[in-house]
């Protein structure tokens, strides 16, 4: 998205007046390069943003009503594709945590999505799998989603989504070593 393209955007900077310069400037840009849109580093901070607005309002339009799965429930059955796993290695997986898992995984077994038993090793754990029904929800809703995915990438090379892929894992590192340092009250 480009410098003229972004200001009628909802993400673009706001902007404020600079009595020593005159003219607006870019709120954000003058914080902060992150979303400076006239550098590649910028225009990458505005696209990942406008990228999580977009996955949080995916995720606030969870489901309420009986008999409709949930984005959040989603990712559980899909952690479940093709494996066994406990609570905690879901959790892991879907980035939620145990406690909400076990809610979710309940909601589903009354579904007749996941069936629960206990595992032979260690009866304290409760190991989680899809049903016959609950594989064929998944199918349906990856059939859904795969051609989606395929057409919003379809324009990129190869070589530009390897790029792409390497940009988001250091972004992933990033996050999480500010994470680690803010919880130990570096930040």
């Amino acid at each position: 998205m480009s410098s003229t393209e972004l200001r009628g955007h909802a993400l673009a900077p706001r902007r404020t007046p600079d009595a020593a310069s005159g003219p607006a400037r870019p709120l954000a840009a003058a914080q902060s390069s992150i979303y400076d849109p006239a550098t590649p580093a910028g225009q990458l901070g505005l696209a990942f943003k406008r990228a999580m607005v977009a996955v949080r309002k995916l995720r606030g339009r969870e489901t309420t009503r009986s008999g409709q799965i949930s984005h959040a429930q989603y990712g559980v059955l899909f952690g479940l594709s093709g494996c066994e796993c406990s609570a905690r290695e879901l959790a892991d997986h879907t980035d939620l945590t145990p406690a909400t898992v076990t809610q979710m995984l309940e909601h589903l077994e009354a579904a007749g999505l996941v069936k629960r038993t206990r595992s032979q090793e260690d009866r304290r754990v409760v190991l989680s799998a899809l049903t016959e029904h609950g594989a064929e929800v998944v199918a349906e809703r990856k059939a859904e989603m795969e051609p989606r995915w395929r057409a919003a990438l379809v324009e990129f090379s190869d070589d530009e989504l390897t790029a792409a892929s390497r940009v988001l894992d250091r972004l992933a590192d990033y996050f999480d070593a500010y994470s680690a340092s803010a919880a130990e009250g570096d930040a």
